[in-house]
């Protein structure tokens, strides 16, 4: 993978993490996934190990969890 994957939900915490993160790293170094409108990338971000979100999958395949936002269970609705 040669990007980060932010995922997020669209929440007001997800939406300020997804700046900041943007900020830290660069916007070219992130691909930004919003499951609520791509809710096919559900599965894809729970099989990464994602929970909750914001949630940051780094390169090396880690999941760094931010500012609780919602649950994937929430996500899924």
């Amino acid at each position: 993978m040669s990007k980060s994957i932010f995922y997020h939900a669209g929440c007001p915490v997800c939406i300020s993490a997804e700046h900041d993160i943007i900020n830290l790293v660069g916007a070219s170094n992130v691909e930004v996934i919003h499951l609520g409108e791509d809710r096919s990338q559900i599965d894809v971000a729970e099989k990464a190990g994602v929970k909750s979100v914001p949630a940051l999958l780094t390169t090396n395949g880690n999941v760094l969890h931010l500012n609780f936002g919602a649950s994937m269970a929430d996500v899924k609705g």
